[in-house]
């Protein structure tokens, strides 16, 4: 079935930017939605950014205006870019992906922002 693999993860400083790439193992016509969400130590995990089929977008109020999340279809990716990053964006970021009944995670990649 469906996987996803995140890369792009690692360790900025405060004020820089970095992109997160998830590719797909198939169409992302195939989803219902997509989207991007972190974890951080002791904190739950948060959705950050989702775009539907329909190509809405919603971001979390701590991202806006910092994060974009992108699509392109040819190369069956997703990105998220990063911009302005704070030391309270450090967490293990997420590509998940909704085929209607159920969902797709992939396994994550670390980000890590420092002061």
């Amino acid at each position: 079935q469906v996987q996803l693999v995140e890369s792009g993860g690692g360790s900025v400083q405060a004020g820089g930017s970095l992109r997160l790439s998830c590719a797909a193992s198939t169409s992302l016509f195939s989803f219902k939605a997509m989207g991007w969400s972190r974890q951080a130590p002791g904190k739950q995990r948060e959705l950050v950014a989702r775009v539907t089929a329909g190509n809405s977008v919603n971001y979390a109020d701590s991202v806006q205006g910092r994060f974009t999340i992108s699509r392109d279809n040819a190369k069956k990716q997703v990105y998220l870019q990063m911009n302005s990053l704070k030391p309270e964006d450090t967490a293990v970021y997420y590509c998940h992906a909704s085929l209607g009944s159920y969902e797709v995670w992939g396994q994550g990649t670390q980000v890590t922002v420092s002061s």
